[in-house]
């Protein structure tokens, strides 16, 4: 028997409807952005369910094999359908590394950073895909990891 999920936001206790989690995956790129900027996840009802999505443990660890996926792609010879600025992941690869540890810890960890982790990873317009951008990758990582650290509060 499934036991019934509730999100708790500003409004009270409520269950999490089915209509609810179709409609955090849906929004899910602009609701990653807005807690990896530092939205409370318990300010919004689709912010709360997306942030319990994204912070369990089999959700971290799908992020953490694209972000290992993404460092294999970046070592082999250039392809026109992925545009990687293959010099930056290189060059970043250890800070990489620690943030796919961060993200496989056994321990709750704030959805701030797993957003972070997943918008630098998706961000079309960001370092790892645009030479132009003014974002600095190693900044980038560093923050995320910052964010993942299990000893941080969960919520902001």
């Amino acid at each position: 028997m499934r036991h019934a999920e509730i999100t708790v936001t500003p409004l009270g206790a409520a269950p999490v409807s089915a209509a609810d989690r179709v409609l955090a995956r849906v929004f899910g790129a602009s609701l990653d952005r807005l807690l990896a900027t530092g939205h409370a996840a318990d300010s919004d009802r689709l912010l709360a369910v997306r942030a319990r999505y994204i912070v369990s443990l089999p959700r971290r660890r799908a992020l953490a094999r694209d972000w290992e996926h993404l460092l294999a792609v970046a070592r082999r010879a250039p392809a026109p359908a992925v545009p990687l600025c293959r010099d930056r992941i290189a060059a970043a690869e250890p800070r990489i590394r620690q943030l796919v540890a961060c993200l496989r810890v056994p321990l709750p960890v704030p959805a701030q950073g797993v957003a972070a982790a997943t918008v630098l990873l998706t961000d079309a317009t960001g370092p790892l895909y645009h030479r132009r951008t003014p974002a600095d990758l190693d900044d980038l990582l560093h923050e995320a990891i910052t964010q993942l650290d299990p000893a941080r509060p969960l919520l902001p």
